[in-house]
Parts: C-alpha cells; sequence; structure tokens
C-alpha cells in the first residue's frame, strides 16, 4: 500500500519538529477563472495539498496559510509593473482553492491553524511568520502551494537563509512554467540542500 503524502513527509522530516507552510493556493492563482492562474497544473495538486495539511492539523502540526494581499491600483507595489491585478484585498481570488477552503473554514479557529497575509513573494518578507515558528521550536519547513518557481522559491530561499531545514513534496507544488517548476525543485535540493520528496 502507498504511503500517503503526509506519512511521506513525516518521514522524510524524521525527529525534526516542523511546521506546513502552504503558499498561495487561491482562487486567483489557481482557478481557470483567476486572475493569475496557474491553471490545469495548480488544480491537479489539491488532494495533495489538502490531504497533507488535513494530516498535519490533525497531528497538531503547527499549519500556516501565507496567502497574497494585494491593494488594487498600488502603483507602489513592485509586482504592479510585472502581473495584472490579482489577490485584490476584499475580492473572492483571496478565497483559498477549492476543498482547502473548506478545510480551513472548518479549522480556522484551531490554535495550530494560522492564516496570514504576505505582500511579497516570500512569506517571512515584513511578516511575523518567523516570530511564530522560532516560538515554536519549529527547525523544518514543509512548503506547498504556487508557484513553484516563484513564491515557493522565494519562501524556501527566506527559510535556508535563517537556518530551517526545508522540505518540498513535488506533487504539492505547481506552476504555470513547467520549466520553472523543474528548476526550482531542482534548485531547492542542490543549492538549498532541501528535502525534494
Amino acid at each position: 500500500m502507498e504511503k500517503n503524502l503526509y506519512t511521506k513527509v513525516a518521514e522524510a522530516v524524521g525527529n525534526k519538529k516542523w511546521a506546513l507552510i502552504n503558499v498561495d493556493y487561491t482562487f486567483d492563482f489557481v482557478a481557470d477563472k483567476g486572475a493569475l492562474t496557474c491553471g490545469k497544473p495548480g488544480q491537479e495538486i489539491e488532494d495533495a495539498i489538502v490531504s497533507l495539511t488535513e494530516g498535519a492539523i490533525q497531528n497538531n502540526v503547527y499549519t500556516v496559510l501565507a496567502i497574497d494581499k494585494h491593494t488594487r491600483d498600488d502603483q507602489l507595489h513592485p509586482e504592479t509593473a510585472l502581473f495584472p491585478p490579482h489577490n485584490i484585498e476584499g475580492t473572492s481570488g483571496r478565497d483559498l482553492f477549492g476543498k482547502l477552503e473548506a478545510l480551513y473554514q472548518e479549522n480556522r479557529h484551531n490554535k495550530n491553524v494560522y492564516y496570514m497575509d504576505k505582500t511579497r513573494y516570500s512569506a517571512f518578507a515584513g511578516t511575523d511568520l518567523e516570530i511564530k515558528l522560532r516560538e515554536r521550536g519549529i527547525e523544518a519547513v514543509v512548503l506547498v502551494g504556487v508557484c513553484t518557481d516563484i513564491c515557493i522559491l522565494h519562501t524556501s530561499v527566506d527559510a535556508y537563509n535563517k537556518g530551517f531545514q526545508i522540505i518540498v513534496p513535488s506533487e504539492g507544488v505547481a506552476s504555470f512554467n513547467q520549466a520553472g517548476h523543474e528548476w526550482a525543485l531542482g534548485h531547492f535540493k542542490n543549492t538549498l540542500n532541501a528535502i525534494v520528496i
């Protein structure tokens, strides 16, 4: 019998205390009608993300939902020149995609579930994420979501520079750019000493 993703991740982490960080798995980034969607590759990882998140919550693993938040017509934000408006504050584009939204709503009051806004690619940039991890004694972070070669990549680089062990389940990350996705998986392993499973 094949092991589920939670079991694979727990085995890869070993004895280290870990947190799950779900990055940007929202309507705008994943749905067919999302404002900046990675489309089918993002949709295909839904079951893996939901299964892993559910397992993490059930086993009292600190579970973070790090979600992009932008303001409409923000001319000062560097992404404005690069991408169409997305994940705009107060819109349904920021809703978690598919079954992850229902799972979050069922567990939103759980002390080990933390929904946080981020305004840059990295979940660490300008947020209290590092403080939340340090005060819980977290040594390793497991990263899932989209896009592998953008927000997962930048979050992983910051995690590496802050001394966290990084685990990336390949079945839990995706991008609109397959070449970028493959490159990032190699970079995690070969440059950031991440465990890619």
